[in-house]
């Protein structure tokens, strides 16, 4: 009996740490760290203590007189939602070295770990749970080494200079100091040189001033589950007297999954070869090298930085930056960086990133942001019994976040109030929110808003809708409204009240401000051109056809009254758009129906152009679609572009939707065809400088993320 309960214990545990270790994040796709940066102080007057500013053949450096705590930081401030140290990376340093005396040992940089006070609990903790018998030997000798490492844990991985070369130190797998090490290096004493080091899994490569790498191949693996919690960076040091770094640094960057001398190789400087330098290192009026004749003179006018995007300020008026990553080229004007020069993204192909398998079909997807927390989207899904989900992007891709009650969802929409964030969902079914009084055939929609607290979003008021199909929020002179598409009241009424709702601010809470009447209402998109403000509905069917006039509304007065009508076939969304000065309105045509007569899925949607002159949209070009139920505009670089959610065709929901790119004159034309299934909804957004869309399934329970590869 008692070799069951100690078996069961076992396997406890052991579930315990695995599950612990597949939730670790590992830290990828991180954009360029500048360790150097962040610890000192961006006032150009002064800096950090523990460090003075000094200069060397013309150029700026750090050296450092004390390991300060200043010059110390939690790596968890840097590498954010992430558990796990990068396992292939680039450290970037521009140095100068004095000579090293023998037997000395001086830190670029180290990541150190808890002290064995902060984790002795929680490491016995772990030994208790994986059933680990400590000896007494090893019992005294985790003694000795807490008292050794009292003051500073123990290193997790760190890069340091000898006499004898150069070495790459880090927590092996036994938990041991493990060195990768480079010897007989030639660093010329007093001289600057740009250092580029390149880790991989079972490969370490020094790139000395752009020169030819020298590489060696370990018999051991680099482990790629370097916990960071706990740990801070120490720059110049390991956070003691003894290994600090004597010569002076000018910059120290992080680079995740790459080889960073690609970035900064080759170069006309290569000895300062830069990838970010802080600005308290830059500009210097006059820079002479050693061994050198002449002299590089930059003006004030014509000062040159070469780095990470840092802040332009009036002091900065006049600098040029030069951008290695978006190779680009830009000038200050005191408050903002104004582009002189660049490399456009342009469009290469498009891959899939994604499969996201979710509890019912997706009607419609909304990206956003909320401070803090990053990017989400929500989905409105069909099922009234799973409701509908939002998402959190991660470097995994979208990662369920949070679930919330809806009933039959057909549109999200986000907004905010001053700093206040807010979701309002389109509910369409009964559901349990219908009261005994109501009024047949009325749904109840909600908006929800964001608690800081909670961090989740709460319900906070509902509002009588019929069939709601969509919602737009927007702002005119400093008042928020929404909009909501009523489709339709019960199953055969569909010309009814769509209604303006404006914001009370005594009464925290939105009321009617407006109703215009909609035919089977299937969406409201807001735009404004110069100080006119506009909202135009897509109208879709009135009982009998679909051969509808959709509206577009112009605000005079407090209200919105009819400025132009169109006609369309079953229209399901507006989208506008701006190329230049130009402006553009696309509408998405579902289907032709004439009474009793067969309908006609494959017709032209239409691009329509604002005639400044005869202040009307007028037909610009014609498009062949599937049922289309959206349009979605984006921009890469130069270039801008349509994407079409084709849903059907009569005979099948699987079909392609296009892509279609502007080619000024020809219009719009098709660049790629993507696979979708009864495509619901297209949405574009950015991450840390990637470009992707995700479409949803109105058919299927899954959505796509597809990356937009770049050039």
């Amino acid at each position: 009996m008692w070799m069951q309960v100690f078996t069961l214990l076992l396997l406890w545990a052991s579930r315990v740490t695995k599950t612990t270790a597949d939730t670790r994040r590992q830290c990828t796709e991180l954009l360029p760290l500048d360790l150097l940066s962040f610890v000192l102080e961006r006032d150009t007057s002064r800096v950090v203590p523990g460090v003075q500013v000094k200069q060397s053949a013309g150029v700026k450096g750090v050296q450092f007189l004390s390991p300060d705590t200043s010059m110390s930081f939690p790596a968890s401030q840097l590498l954010v939602n992430c558990d796990l140290f990068p396992k292939e990376f680039s450290i970037v340093a521009t140095v100068k070295v004095n000579r090293i005396t023998q037997k000395r040992d001086e830190y670029i940089f180290s990541l150190v770990g808890p002290t064995k006070a902060e984790r002795s609990s929680v490491e016995d903790q772990e030994d208790v749970l994986g059933g680990k018998n400590i000896s007494e030997d090893e019992q005294r000798a985790k003694r000795n080494e807490t008292k050794r490492d009292e003051k500073s844990g123990g290193i997790v991985l760190g890069l340091k200079l000898s006499r004898n070369g150069l070495h790459f130190v880090f927590k092996g797998h036994g938990k041991s100091a493990e060195h990768w090490s480079l010897k007989g290096i030639h660093l010329t004493p007093n001289q600057w040189h740009t250092l580029v080091v390149v880790i991989g899994l079972h490969h370490m490569k020094l790139i000395v001033d752009c020169n030819s790498p020298l590489e060696i191949v370990p018999s051991r693996a680099f482990p790629s589950d370097l916990i960071l919690q706990g740990s801070r960076f120490h720059i110049g040091s390991r956070g003691r007297w003894k290994g600090l770094f004597s010569g002076l640094m000018r910059q120290l960057v992080l680079v995740s999954n790459s080889d960073a001398s690609h970035q900064i190789c080759p170069s006309s400087d290569p000895q300062l070869a830069a990838l970010s330098v802080p600005p308290l290192l830059l500009d210097l009026p006059v820079r002479r090298r050693q061994n050198d004749r002449h002299a590089t003179s930059f003006g004030t006018a014509g000062r040159l930085s070469v780095g990470l995007e840092r802040p332009c300020s009036e002091s900065l008026r006049g600098q040029l930056w030069f951008n290695p990553l978006k190779k680009g080229l830009y000038v200050c004007d005191g408050s903002a960086w104004i582009t002189v020069l660049a490399d456009h993204k342009r469009l290469d192909y498009v891959l899939e990133h994604q499969v996201l398998i979710t509890s019912s079909e997706t009607h419609d997807i909304e990206v956003f942001q909320i401070p803090g927390m990053g990017l989400m989207a929500a989905m409105a899904q069909r099922s009234s019994a799973s409701g509908s989900a939002v998402y959190l992007w991660t470097h995994l891709g979208f990662q369920l976040y949070q679930n919330i009650s809806t009933h039959g969802a057909l549109a999200w929409k986000h907004f905010q109030i001053g700093k206040k964030a807010y979701l309002v969902v389109s509910n369409s079914g009964t559901g349990t929110n219908k009261s005994l009084d109501s009024e047949p055939d009325t749904d109840f929609s909600v908006i929800y808003k964001w608690s800081k607290r909670r961090k989740r979003f709460v319900r906070f008021q509902t509002l009588q809708t019929y069939c709601a199909r969509d919602w737009e929020a927007f702002t005119i002179n400093e008042q928020t409204y929404l909009a909501v598409a009523n489709h339709r009241m019960g199953n055969n009424n569909h010309t009814i009240n769509s209604v303006i709702y404006k914001w009370n601010r005594s009464t925290k809470s939105f009321e009617v401000h407006q109703t215009l009447i909609t035919s089977g209402a299937y969406d409201w998109e807001y735009f404004r051109v110069g100080p006119y403000h506009f909202l135009v509905v897509a109208n879709a069917f009135d009982g009998m056809t679909t051969s509808l006039d959709s509206v577009i509304y112009v605000w005079i007065d407090g209200r919105f009254q009819v400025f132009q009508k169109i006609k369309t076939f079953c229209a399901t969304d507006w989208e506008m758009f701006q190329i230049g000065t130009r402006v553009f309105l696309v509408v998405a045509n579902g289907h032709r129906l004439q009474g009793n007569g067969p309908s006609q899925y494959t017709i032209n949607s239409t691009i329509y152009e604002l005639d400044m002159s005869a202040r009307l949209f007028v037909r610009f070009q014609d498009i062949v679609t599937y049922s289309a139920v959206d349009w979605e505009f984006f921009r890469l670089g130069e270039e801008y572009f349509l994407v079409v959610a084709n849903s059907y065709n009569g005979e099948s929901y699987s079909l392609n939707s296009i892509l279609y790119r502007w080619q000024g004159y020809e219009g719009f034309v098709p660049v790629h065809w993507l696979p979708t299934i009864g495509c619901s909804d297209w949405e574009f957004f950015s991450s840390n400088g990637d470009s992707f869309l995700i479409y949803s399934s109105a058919k299927a329970p899954l959505s796509k993320v597809f990356k937009l590869k770049t050039y």
